[in-house]
């Protein structure tokens, strides 16, 4: 499971954050996760839960916000939400599409103390 590996990354930086803003404790944990991601929410809040014990972000609350893939073809220029990496463009069946949004993971907020 990799979103053990990706809980450990963000813990680093919301640790980095805290020592940098001076703050000792996380409320909540604002996080975005585009759908062509590769990660799932459940197994990340899993994660979470697990991997912020003995944090700063110990019993921290974590919103996840899902955001739609995106792509765009390069032969009509159409963008339009995508489930999967390789579907065909909607209007004119040309394929692979540029997949322009919902690759990423990203914290939006955090709520300290």
């Amino acid at each position: 499971m990799h979103e053990m590996s990706l809980m450990a990354s963000m813990l680093e930086i919301i640790e980095e954050q805290a020592r940098l803003d001076g703050f000792h404790q996380v409320t909540r944990v604002t996080l975005e996760i585009g759908r062509l991601a590769g990660v799932d929410p459940e197994a990340m809040r899993f994660a979470f839960d697990v991997g912020t014990q003995d944090s700063v972000a110990e019993g921290a609350e974590l919103l996840i916000e899902e955001t739609e893939g995106w792509a765009r073809c390069p032969a009509c220029g159409q963008e339009a939400p995508v489930l999967v990496f390789y579907e065909p463009c909607a209007a004119c069946g040309q394929m692979p599409q540029e997949i322009v949004a919902g690759r990423t993971m990203t914290i939006l907020s955090l709520d300290v103390e």
